[in-house]
């Protein structure tokens, strides 16, 4: 298992109702990325993949 989780950061940011739609992370997740530990970058992982789905059905 990789020590390092990079960023899902699309490159292409488009906020809608704080949530960027491009990697389905709130404004609070992206801001706090870079000093979350590995399992809280996990669940907000997560949290946006199901974020993203639902953006898109």
């Amino acid at each position: 298992m990789a020590n390092k989780i990079d960023s899902p950061c699309l490159s292409t940011c488009q906020l809608k109702g704080g949530m960027c739609t491009s990697c389905g992370r709130s404004i609070e997740e992206i801001r706090h990325w870079k000093s979350m530990k590995r399992p809280e970058k996990i669940s907000t992982l997560k949290r946006a993949e199901q974020r993203r789905k639902k953006l898109n059905k």
